[in-house]
């Protein structure tokens, strides 16, 4: 590789590196913050960059906050993929609340301000539909044996059902306004599953 190319390679790494770095300062900041919007000055002071470099790499703070979103996805689906989905019942409805648990835990006060702030921005809009969009589909991944036999109609109640009761604010209410630990929420959860879903008919009580 010549020199000049090298280079470059060089300012693209170190330009991704400090992108990286000032969405992570924004996501720090909006979590500490929630629900208000960090102010540019603030993420520039937080990431250690000037308010001039966050505007070289994003058009406006709404570009940002789109790409903090975007990697919050990302990490989400890295942290929390559906292990367990090959088990039984019980282990199945653990292994779901644990995981929905953590996330709910990890990213509270992000998807409090990103709901608070979406306004008008179509884009703040469709990742709140795919982060939606993703539980919903991990719910189905995971009650598959459940689902089978049900009708369309019901299948979809069910799952709606199970979609709201393991909203991000289902388990804030839990363990803001109710005190629960993480543990008890949980068991609220396993147990308010378990008697949502039917028996499979693959496997006994």
């Amino acid at each position: 590789m010549s020199s000049s190319l090298t280079k470059i390679d060089g300012r693209r790494l170190r330009s991704e590196r400090t992108k990286q770095l000032i969405i992570e300062a924004y996501l720090v900041l909006a979590e500490d913050l929630s629900p208000r919007v960090p102010k540019a000055a603030e993420i520039a002071e937080k990431a250690g960059y000037s308010v001039r470099s966050i505007f070289e790499r994003f058009p406006d703070i709404r570009a940002l906050q789109v790409a903090t979103v975007d990697y919050c996805i990302a990490q989400m689906s890295a942290l929390a993929p559906p292990r367990g989905a090959d088990g039984n019942r019980k282990s199945r409805i653990e292994a779901h609340v644990q995981t929905r648990g953590q996330s709910c835990d990890r990213w509270l006060r992000l998807w409090r301000s990103l709901i608070v702030n979406q306004g008008d921005s179509p884009e703040l809009s469709a990742r709140i539909r795919l982060a939606r969009d993703r539980v919903k589909a991990r719910i189905e991944l995971m009650f598959a044996p459940e689902f089978a036999p049900m009708s369309p109609e019901e299948r979809r109640q069910v799952l709606i059902a199970l979609e709201a009761l393991t909203d991000v604010e289902s388990w804030a209410r839990m363990r803001e306004f109710f005190g629960l630990s993480f543990d008890e929420a949980c068991l609220v959860w396993t147990q308010a599953i378990d008697r949502l879903l039917p028996e499979s008919s693959s496997e006994g009580p």
